[in-house]
């Protein structure tokens, strides 16, 4: 069913009762410093989470579902109409300094200097192309004044880099007086973040827009949807921050986008080879679009064999990298032709040689087998027929066996993660993985909740003692970087009484 994007006029619907106190302190900050800043008070609010995906890594922007939650860590931006142009400010003025943009929205994000406010930018870019998509009337492009404040980590793998697009595409919606859908604003979100030149598949937008209190969701794609997981009782999720920083947008070209292409290379090269028309095959964006071409080899008489998209992989991809001209052979066509329409992932193609070729197989591998355990999982959860206890067991065995493929096959992990989860482990993990992107940023782990804190202590002494000596971290900040969370609240417009 769809849902409209909440408006609230007091903060309790968002932080609940126990977060409440918390929060009405921070938003009169941010009111003190909007005032300070515009000179006057802001028209409303908008707020969006990060998330911690639980399992589901890499194999969103392949059409698969997802399994995340959103946590209580999130992203406000105050905004009110003033002035002739886009002057965004940061509460952190020292780290995140103004920028001034023009009210034009066909002016394109300059991608060459990556600043945090292209992702405003990005946002505004997003509203009107939305609403020209909707065959909607836009709104008069005028000056606003925009004023934000984090709280989800930069670069931790939580997302923050789609809380502030979200939330900021909210507050737009909001002084606009646009009423929007939560799933169409998941999937406008999803594609206006693309200006910022990162291929995203659309977990972060679609959990941080569409997250409920309580509930972890599976999150499904074309169209977006979303329904509700309820995880087991007596367990947490522990999120732990590596504090090795991976700023997606900035190392995109090497590591998040030459994924997404070797995925789509993967599965237009595994459908030639299983008899598709080339003419037909490089138009697959997805490895998900080649299942139908994979169960029509491998039907027998009593339909698919067991794991076929896996034993395709095997027979019809090469172990090794792939070089650009064995890829061009076999598609007929210059890589550059095929990506002409994509300035990300033309980019990529000359980085592949320095990198040793474009690895088909083992990014295929970790594609099909990890879209199986999301499925595993939320089956799991839900089971009436599987005791708490097994439950646990079964939950935490998926999430290891998800964090070796992400470490070995994908290639997404990094020396601190891998410690970080080995630590995990040794401390009553029932499993523990990476979570968003990899090369830094968190790892999840599943804990008992009656251990989560002997737990969280055992990992401080183990792993945060080192960071706190090597002044990665102070002890005041610990509480930020390794906490149980609870699934939270989605995004939503707020329309305080100021």
């Amino acid at each position: 069913m769809a849902e409209p994007i909440p408006v609230f006029e007091d903060l309790t619907p968002v932080y609940g009762s126990e977060g409440t106190p918390a929060a009405q302190e921070r938003y009169a900050r941010i009111i003190e410093a909007f005032e300070r800043r515009f000179g006057a008070k802001p028209e409303l609010f908008a707020r969006s989470p990060g998330r911690v995906n639980l399992i589901g890594e890499h194999i969103d922007y392949e059409g698969y579902g997802v399994l995340p939650m959103a946590i209580r860590q999130d992203t406000v931006v105050a905004i009110r109409k003033g002035g002739n142009d886009l002057v965004i400010g940061n509460l952190n003025k020292h780290k995140y300094p103004d920028v001034t943009l023009s009210v034009d929205p066909s002016k394109p994000v300059d991608v060459a200097n990556h600043s945090w406010a292209n992702y405003f930018h990005a946002a505004y870019k997003g509203v009107f192309d939305y609403l020209r998509s909707k065959g909607l009337a836009a709104p008069q492009p005028v000056g606003l004044q925009v004023l934000v404040e984090g709280q989800v980590p930069t670069g931790s793998g939580l997302s923050s880099s789609s809380a502030l697009t979200c939330t900021c595409a909210l507050a737009l919606l909001g002084v606009f007086g646009i009423t929007a859908q939560q799933a169409d604003v998941a999937e406008f979100t999803c594609t206006c973040e693309r200006h910022v030149g990162t291929e995203s598949g659309g977990m972060d937008q679609a959990i941080s827009i569409m997250g409920m209190p309580g509930l972890a969701k599976m999150v499904e794609f074309n169209p977006v949807r979303a329904s509700d997981v309820s995880l087991p009782e007596g367990a947490t999720f522990v999120i732990s921050n590596s504090l090795t920083v991976s700023n997606k947008a900035e190392t995109a070209p090497l590591r998040y986008n030459m994924r997404v292409v070797e995925c789509r290379l993967a599965a237009i090269c595994l459908a030639i080879s299983l008899g598709h028309p080339k003419e037909q095959a490089v138009q697959i964006k997805t490895l998900r679009e080649v299942e139908p071409i994979i169960e029509a080899k491998f039907a027998g008489p009593k339909g698919s064999v067991s794991n076929s998209s896996a034993a395709a992989v095997e027979q019809y991809l090469h172990e090794g990298p792939y070089p650009q001209e064995e890829i061009e052979s076999l598609l007929g066509t210059p890589l550059a032709t095929l990506f002409s329409d994509n300035a990300s992932a033309k980019r990529v193609i000359p980085l592949a040689a320095g990198a040793g070729g474009f690895k088909l197989r083992n990014r295929a591998r970790h594609v099909y087998a990890e879209a199986a355990r999301v499925l595993q999982f939320r089956d799991v959860c839900n089971s009436s027929q599987i005791g708490a206890e097994d439950k646990l067991g079964k939950l935490g065995a998926l999430m290891d066996e998800s964090q070796a493929s992400c470490r070995d096959l994908y290639e997404c992990s990094c020396e601190e993660l891998d410690t970080l989860v080995g630590v995990s482990k040794a401390a009553g993990a029932l499993g523990s993985r990476l979570t968003g992107a990899g090369w830094g940023g968190c790892t999840v782990s599943l804990v008992r909740e009656a251990a989560a804190a002997e737990f969280i202590n055992q990992v401080k002494s183990e792993y945060f003692s080192g960071c706190i000596k090597d002044g990665k971290v102070s002890e005041e900040l610990l509480a930020e970087c390794i906490f149980a969370s609870r699934p939270a609240s989605g995004g939503a417009i707020i329309k305080l009484k100021l």
